[in-house]
């Protein structure tokens, strides 16, 4: 196969997923598979090797599970199973992406604690402490890695340390940062923690998969609301049946996936891509920053992945048309998710280089048509 005649993507996806994918990524799923296959089955154990392998220096006590979906099907399989029926879920929220974590946990009628410290401000340890001090039926805490309501990156090892002082199991949302900042989760005492398929591993949509310990895991037979999200039964069924999904399973997917993590090794490993991503991210601020756009967070809590811009004053801007001009000059970025003020977003991470970045600063110089 020549993936030189595979066509061009039109734009760049500077997003927080789906990003830009590589030409060998996409090639890979012009393969059909079966999922009852053992060259499929051996290939789904192969990529959860990897992950534990990404995870953590102490493989043994972590094990992976895949699950078909979007990302937000491992956060809820994870609250729905790790938390049990007579348990309670403390959540560190400031964001989207934290809000959603009370909001599945709601639905599922667990007694939940929320901490909202604002969407510009990072976790208050403090009031942390103070919380779980003054309420011992706490059983359980969440916090989001990185809030890409913003592209706030969330101090998970101090948060973890507090967690562990008392004991708590702890549960961690590593969508938007897994793969693409260095991280230990043996280290950080994490419990559970999810990402996705199509972030910064640079896969493409279609499963999630919840890295967990396993000494946790193993509590957790029986507490599923859910059939299909039952984290336990995947996971067993998955260490029964070596590499089998319980339902069917997103083959394609997998497969550019297991190609994405090998061009994550070959570029060097989640430090390498952390470094490009950083750059990415300081080329595209200090571009911007020079055409008078202002971040939405102080750079002390800035994440790599996502950056947010408060929009320009004046009243001819319009997100819509300045989106629509720099879509026709190859990018495509994200409106604002903050609730009180308006901006945008622009992401750093995906099959995105430095020069990328470069020509997007001169897009959006010539995209600028509210200083006409």
């Amino acid at each position: 196969m020549n993936i030189n005649n595979l066509p061009d993507n039109p734009y760049l996806l500077l997003t927080p997923g789906p990003l830009s994918t590589s030409k060998t990524v996409k090639a890979t799923m012009l393969q059909d598979w079966c999922t009852w296959d053992d060259d499929y089955k051996n290939l789904v154990e192969e990529v959860r090797s990897r992950l534990i392998r990404l995870a953590t220096q102490r493989p043994e006590q972590y094990t992976t599970v895949l699950m078909q979906g979007s990302g937000t099907f491992s956060v809820e399989a994870m609250i729905g199973t790790a938390v049990p029926r007579n348990g309670k879920l403390l959540v560190l929220t400031n964001g989207a992406y934290g809000n959603r974590i009370i909001q599945i946990a709601r639905y599922y009628k667990i007694d939940t604690v929320a901490l909202d410290s604002g969407e510009l401000d990072p976790p208050d340890l403090e009031k942390l402490e103070k919380t779980l001090a003054g309420d011992p039926e706490i059983t359980h805490v969440a916090v989001v890695h990185c809030e890409t309501t913003t592209g706030m990156l969330n101090p998970i090892e101090a948060v973890g340390r507090t967690v562990k002082k008392f004991g708590k199991t702890y549960l961690v949302d590593t969508m938007s940062s897994f793969g693409g900042v260095p991280m230990d989760v043996a280290d950080l005492e994490i419990d559970f923690c999810v990402s996705s398929a199509n972030k910064c591993i640079q896969g493409v949509p279609g499963f999630c998969f919840v890295i967990a310990k396993r000494a946790e895991l193993l509590k957790c037979e029986g507490n599923a609301r859910s059939l299909s999200l039952d984290l336990f039964d995947q996971w067993k069924a998955m260490e029964v049946d070596k590499g089998k999904w319980r339902y069917t399973s997103p083959t394609h997917v997998v497969r550019a996936f297991y190609q994405a993590m090998q061009e994550l090794e070959e570029e060097g490993g989640i430090s390498k891509r952390h470094a490009r991503y950083i750059e990415n991210h300081r080329i595209l601020v200090d571009g911007m920053r020079a055409l008078g756009f202002k971040t939405l967070l102080p750079d002390a809590y800035q994440s790599p992945i996502i950056t947010s811009f408060y929009s320009p004053e004046g009243k001819k801007y319009d997100f819509r048309s300045f989106y629509n001009r720099l879509k026709q000059k190859g990018f495509v970025i994200y409106p604002g998710k903050v609730s009180k003020m308006s901006a945008f977003r622009i992401g750093n991470i995906g099959h995105v280089f430095p020069d990328d970045m470069r020509r997007l600063i001169e897009a959006v110089e010539k995209s600028m048509f509210w200083n006409d």
